[in-house]
C-alpha cells in the first residue's frame, strides 16, 4: 500500500481553512492523542456546547476526526484513515502537545466522571 505524498490545492486549502481557527487547531492537537467527549472540550475551551459541536461537525465533514457513541455521549478521535491525514500529521507534528489540557481537567475531577 502506498501513501499518497500530494494532495488537491483545493482541498489542502480547505484543510488550512479548518485549522486557521485556534480552537479546531488546539482541539485537533489535542485529539491527535487523546479521544474526548464533548463535555470535556466544552469545559477545556470554555466554550459553548453548540459552539464545540459545530466545530466537531465541520471537522467531521472534513473526515478529519471521528466519532464514536457511547450511550448518549459521543467521543472524539482524529480519523487516521483519512486519505489526508498524511498532510494533517505534517501541521499538527510542528506544533506543542495539548496534555496538559486534559490533565487540568482531571485535576479538577472532570474527565473521569463528566459522562457517567
Amino acid at each position: 500500500m502506498s501513501v499518497q505524498t500530494t494532495i488537491e490545492l483545493e482541498k489542502a486549502a480547505q484543510i488550512l481553512k479548518l485549522l486557521s481557527d485556534n480552537n479546531r487547531l488546539s482541539m485537533m492537537k489535542l485529539l491527535q492523542h487523546h479521544e474526548c467527549c464533548v463535555c470535556e472540550l466544552v469545559e477545556i475551551y470554555e466554550i459553548s456546547q453548540p459552539a464545540i459541536s459545530q466545530h466537531l461537525r465541520k471537522l467531521r465533514d472534513a473526515k478529519l476526526v471521528k466519532e464514536r457513541r457511547k450511550g448518549q455521549w459521543i467521543f472524539y478521535s482524529i480519523n487516521r484513515e483519512s486519505e489526508h491525514y498524511a498532510f494533517l500529521s505534517v501541521i499538527l507534528e510542528q506544533l506543542p502537545r495539548q496534555d496538559q489540557k486534559l490533565t487540568d481537567l482531571e485535576n479538577q475531577g472532570l474527565r473521569i466522571n463528566c459522562c457517567e
